[in-house]
């Protein structure tokens, strides 16, 4: 796996129109607060659940492929084992950015599709989650970048290694 570049994930987050793969029907859900935030934030956020028509107010489709228009940036909340799928139907669609969610574990990050995805000119970001980077949000958010500093683990200007 890949760390990210800083920068990678500050040109992720100035996209606009994002599908959203694997937001919850359970509006209690991390994936659904999150989905909640970027909406409040002014991006145009596109959710992906086969098994939701609407999730809140916001039209759902089955897959990325069902999306009239593509997408600038696809962020990927599903269990692992579905990320390949994912991957090459964000190929297929011509999506340029993409983020594997992670927080704990392996979230949905698998290395094998980022890289097949990497091949296919898509710029992938495996792991962490987007709040660590917005501004403005709750400090806990704030703690788990500090933490991940700490350990070194937190994306820096350089390149990958």
């Amino acid at each position: 796996m890949q760390n990210p570049r800083l920068g990678q994930i500050e040109e992720f987050l100035k996209l606009r129109r994002i599908a959203m793969v694997g937001v919850s029907r359970d509006p209690k859900d991390f994936s659904r607060l999150l989905f909640a935030e970027l909406l409040k934030r002014g991006y145009e956020v596109t959710p992906v659940n086969p098994n939701a028509d609407f999730i809140g107010n916001s039209r759902c489709y089955p897959r990325l492929s069902s999306i009239e228009a593509a997408p600038d940036g696809v962020l990927v909340m599903t269990p692992r084992s579905q990320t390949p799928q994912v991957c090459d139907d964000a190929i297929a669609i011509g999506v340029r950015r993409l983020w594997m969610y992670r927080a704990i574990g392996h979230g949905s990050v698998d290395p094998e599709a980022a890289e097949k995805c990497r091949r296919a000119g898509i710029d992938v970001i495996e792991g962490h989650c987007p709040y660590m980077f917005l501004e403005n949000v709750a400090w806990y958010h704030k703690a788990h970048g500090s933490v991940l500093s700490f350990l070194g683990k937190y994306p820096s200007r350089t390149t990958a290694a």
